[in-house]
């Protein structure tokens, strides 16, 4: 790490610097935005078959439940955790999945792990009593942390799998919702709960030709073992000895499972529009004995706001986790302390942050140089754009990977793959004959929430979710909603945002959850309610903040920034507190805790109506 008191960077540096990032954005720039992709369930279904459980036969459901939780990743997994350590038995998760996990149920892509440090990224492990066995744990690791939670709090009991809600209906006289799923089921709940999140509906990259090839071909949420050989947990792809692959893509996924196909296959050929930025990873295994001297009571709860407060600029004394994100974080503080008091204003404070993100982009296509023989190569893999323009990527064997005899980067300079034909691809003139392609082509982020969900909210006096949101989100601290009584939704969006440890932004919303459905309960209450002037005070504060602080339209186009197209005045919304995310982490804890869940609206049956 350089030292903070140095000069700083040369103005015509950075001028250069700058040119050179725009230039790189206005080769990657398309009209079309988001339309680039291929909505695979309209087109391509077969890219969607779960190639892990077999579909289980089962009669439908009609019962009622207290509390229906909709997805069964980490959002459901803590919420139902702690509904149930609140004696509400009866808790169900639905889950298109054939089992708990989530992202981590279809991502078993060989070398998927999480890329923000176990300790604080795999929830409940205090609770369970799990140490992860690595800094950064394999995805087997975090699947299986995931039926652990869904066995110890019994979360398995009423679980629907491979089911997929079609619909969601407020029942105004019943005072519950109505469940409808594609399995025929049709089911009431109390309560409602969704964390559906943006990383679970593949998509595929509008190639022309893309349903013309008549080789093996897949997306790396659904990963073909049986095609390649090997399993999840790192045996060797021995099928692929003789084969010519192709993977579309060089985001995180890519960046995880390259290096183990780059020694698996005869020939690789890694297809990239933009680079990632790859910084150092370090992982290494846990030290039991050491484990042993953190673990005691409320350890991941310190570490949890122990990381939050170094990552966004907080006041921590000490740096637990010590990786990649809080890095960035702890050479802006440098830079920013040893600023003269006159310069301490906030654009001294934007300048020494650019300084610091220039100053480690350049360290990190430095490191490109020092791994990477070819020089071609090396200079294809460099990423020219602001850190935190798209998602930052760690790893420690994919820059090595370019070194293998038969593996190639066939980078397209922003262009992409120009065409599939039969019997391969087509880049910058070239026809590449290959045996498989796999798409590496991630989720479906900048949709809409209908579209990835697979069903619009009908809540009071039949009104829709996105009608209700055709102006922009609108919620209290991102999960209630005016209209939509006794349903939650968890995300970071109008909450804390912390992108870089979203599991965070679970687990406290999954324990506010819990809390207000248990006091709605105690009260003998039917329903719970943001009222519409609470919703209307709590954008009004997020809204008085800085807006957004990733996605700008300076950067590379990507998921971060709406593919670099105007997102429209709805994404003014999409922000969070402006104080922070540690300090709207201590605000929920004070909100949820004294008792008065100010804001929300309690109601009793229709002849026992009142507010709270």
């Amino acid at each position: 790490m350089a030292n903070p008191e140095q000069a700083r960077l040369d103005p015509n540096a950075k001028a250069a610097l700058r040119a050179k990032y725009l230039l790189e954005r206005d080769k990657r720039l398309r009209a079309d935005g988001n339309n680039q992709y291929v909505e695979i369930k309209q087109n391509f279904e077969q890219f969607l078959t779960d190639p892990h459980t077999p579909i289980a036969e089962r009669a439908p459901v009609t019962d009622h439940v207290t509390f229906t939780f909709i997805g069964g990743g980490f959002a459901g997994l803590v919420t139902g955790a702690r509904l149930k350590e609140q004696g509400i038995g009866d808790v169900r998760i639905v889950e298109k999945g054939g089992d708990f996990g989530g992202t981590w149920y279809w991502n078993r892509y060989p070398g998927a792990q999480c890329d923000t440090a176990s300790f604080v990224y795999m929830p409940l492990l205090e609770e369970t009593g799990h140490m992860p066995t690595e800094k950064y744990a394999h995805g087997p690791e975090i699947l299986a942390h995931c039926q652990r939670i869904g066995q110890q709090f019994k979360l398995y009991d009423q679980a629907l799998f491979h089911t997929e809600v079609t619909d969601l209906k407020w029942l105004d006289r019943a005072q519950c919702w109505q469940i409808t799923t594609q399995r025929g089921d049709c089911f009431t709940s109390q309560f409602v709960g969704m964390g559906t999140g943006p990383l679970h509906v593949p998509k595929l990259p509008g190639i022309p030709g893309l349903g013309d090839f008549k080789g093996k071909a897949f997306h790396t949420s659904r990963w073909d073992y049986q095609y390649t050989g090997g399993d999840a947990n790192g045996a060797p792809m021995t099928n692929l000895q003789n084969k010519r692959v192709a993977i579309i893509g060089t985001g995180a996924t890519s960046v995880q499972c390259v290096p183990h196909l780059a020694k698996s296959c005869e020939t690789l050929y890694v297809f990239q529009r933009t680079p990632s930025s790859v910084d150092v990873r370090n992982n290494q295994p846990t030290d039991a004995e050491w484990f042993k001297t953190i673990a005691t009571p409320g350890w991941q709860q310190r570490w949890l706001e122990n990381f939050t407060s170094n990552q966004t600029g907080g006041m921590a004394s000490e740096d637990l986790v010590m990786d990649g994100w809080t890095d960035l974080s702890r050479r802006i503080q440098a830079r920013i302390r040893s600023l003269p008091e006159t310069e301490r204003t906030p654009q001294g404070m934007m300048a020494a942050w650019e300084d610091s993100d220039y100053e480690k982009m350049n360290e990190i296509r430095a490191r490109v140089d020092e791994i990477v023989a070819d020089p071609k190569t090396a200079e294809g893999l460099k990423a020219w754009y602001r850190q935190l323009c798209k998602r930052p990527c760690f790893h420690d064997d994919y820059l090595d990977s370019f070194n293998e005899p038969g593996t190639h980067l066939i980078h397209t300079d922003g262009a992409g793959v120009e065409r599939i034909t039969e019997t391969g691809l087509v880049a910058n003139g070239v026809t590449y004959d290959v045996d498989c392609i796999i798409y590496a082509s991630g989720f479906e982020v900048g949709t809409e929430h209908k579209r990835r969900a697979g069903f619009d909210l009908t809540g009071r006096d039949g009104e829709k979710l996105s009608d209700h949101w055709a102006d922009g989100m609108k919620t209290l601290h991102g999960t209630h909603v005016h209209g939509f009584p006794n349903a939650f939704i968890v995300q970071p969006t109008q909450g804390a945002n912390l992108i870089s440890n979203v599991p965070h932004n679970l687990t406290e919303s999954g324990q506010t959850i819990a809390l207000t459905v248990r006091h709605t309960l105690d009260q003998g209450q039917q329903e719970v309610e943001v009222t519409e002037a609470a919703e209307a005070a709590w954008i009004e504060i997020l809204l008085s903040g800085p807006g957004r602080m990733i996605g700008s339209q300076d950067c590379t186009p990507g998921y971060y920034n709406n593919e670099g197209i105007e997102p429209g005045p709805g994404a003014k919304f999409h922000v969070g507190y402006p104080h922070g995310a540690l300090a709207y982490f201590e605000y929920l804890k004070k909100w949820r805790s004294d008792g008065q869940f100010n804001g929300l609206c309690f109601r009793g049956k229709p002849d026992d109506v009142n507010a709270g």
